[in-house]
């Protein structure tokens, strides 16, 4: 069981903290030991397990709050807070439930004990292994305040890089889910009911009406089936895209886009370069660093690039030449990757290719709505002058008819 306290050292400050102990009796006798005098002595309420998952599924940690988490950790640091102390502090401020479990439990393990890189590593779905590695670093050369600012810059990176995919995604998804909401609606309602009329008129329609009408005829009778059909093949494309093997054809989907595609690329290169100097600037070595940051860029088409190449370096190679011959990484980025190694400048040049790439982006998803506009407005008003011409002709041989 766990006890938090509160207590006098011979000095007559107050202290806090926590203490793993069978009984109150025992947690007092340990507190005691330290040399304090117990004030307070109340046990911890336990987290299960499955109330540990809901918070996450619930609460969860974005991007955002860990870099907070982070930054903060840093400041306290800085002004020669203690590790337990500050995550104390940082803790008790956080508004994120999961959040504010995980750093209890890690406040335990530091007392424990443990390092910090220690009692991170116990909670990977929180902190990734880059973090983890980082935080070891820093705790080896004594540049831990240093290793969890790099972090907190990091993370906002990651962040704002995440946001620039999510915002270059919303229009075209947007206006093809309105397309389709709308063409179910023309379909199960409207188009039903001109079909009555042209039955009840007795008129001649075209080949491509009368498929129009038997879709719309099919729609109105069985939209239940439809919507069913939209539904499980929506789950299944998650459910194959979240395998091994859908993941990696996804990803090299993904790069295909025209005009998306460009974005991913930017996006992928700029944060394997940030990623891979944080590490490197934090004294990881370089094949560690490659393997590190394959598990953080987030496309297999470049994590196998970035693999390859640690195998390289492994061997006395260079990651440049890998790069090289990768059609995932431009030419421009393996030509300064290699001056870098040559000139004992890596981190810096990955730095630079990251402020490039990063405000390529940027450029891109600005101007991303003024060059999709006119391609979504083509393909909307083609669907649109089908559906017309199929209508509107029907209708004309009507009323020339009277």
């Amino acid at each position: 069981m766990r006890f938090s306290f509160q207590a006098k050292d011979p000095k007559g400050q107050l202290r806090e903290g926590t203490v793993e102990a069978n009984s109150s009796e025992s947690a007092v006798t340990i507190i005691q030991e330290k040399g304090l005098i117990p004030i307070v002595v109340e046990q911890e309420k336990e987290v299960s397990g499955v109330m540990k998952d809901l918070q996450r599924i619930w609460s969860g940690v974005n991007a955002r709050e860990l870099s907070v988490f982070f930054r903060q950790m840093a400041t306290l640091l800085d002004a020669k807070v203690p590790i337990v102390s500050a995550l104390t502090a940082v803790g008790n401020q956080t508004e994120n439930v999961y959040l504010k479990t995980i750093t209890k439990e890690m406040i335990g393990d530091v007392e424990d004990g443990s390092s910090l890189s220690e009692a991170m590593k116990k909670h990977p779905i929180v902190f990734k292994p880059l973090a983890v590695s980082m935080i070891k670093a820093g705790e080896a050369s004594g540049n831990l305040q240093r290793s969890i600012m790099f972090l907190a810059d990091n993370t906002e990176k990651n962040y704002e890089l995440n946001a620039k995919i999510k915002g270059a995604m919303f229009y075209p998804l947007f206006v093809c889910t309105v397309a389709i909401i709308i063409g179910f609606v023309v379909f199960t309602l409207v188009l039903p009911k001109l079909t009555a009329v042209f039955e009840d008129m007795n008129v001649q329609v075209p080949w491509y009406t009368k498929v129009l009408m038997s879709m719309g005829d099919f729609m109105s009778h069985y939209w239940w089936a439809v919507i069913l059909v939209i539904i499980m093949v929506v789950l299944a494309t998650i459910y194959y895209i979240r395998t091994e093997d859908g993941k990696k054809e996804f990803d090299v989907i993904k790069l295909k886009i025209p005009i998306i595609g460009n974005i991913f690329r930017y996006i992928y290169i700029s944060r394997f370069s940030e990623n891979l100097a944080v590490l490197l600037d934090g004294g990881i070595p370089i094949v560690r660093a490659l393997i590190i940051v394959s598990e953080v860029v987030n496309n297999k088409s470049y994590e196998s690039a970035i693999l390859r190449a640690a195998d390289e370096v492994k061997t006395g190679g260079n990651m440049s030449g890998v790069f090289g011959r990768s059609q995932n990484f431009p030419a421009i980025v393996a030509q300064m990757i290699r001056i870098g190694e040559e000139s004992g400048k890596i981190s810096e040049v990955l730095r630079h290719i990251s402020d490039f790439y990063g405000k390529e982006t940027d450029r891109i998803t600005r101007n991303l709505a003024t060059l999709l506009e006119p391609i979504m407005i083509c393909v909307l008003g083609i669907g649109v002058a089908i559906l017309v011409f199929a209508v509107l002709m029907p209708i004309y041989s009507i009323t020339s008819s009277i």
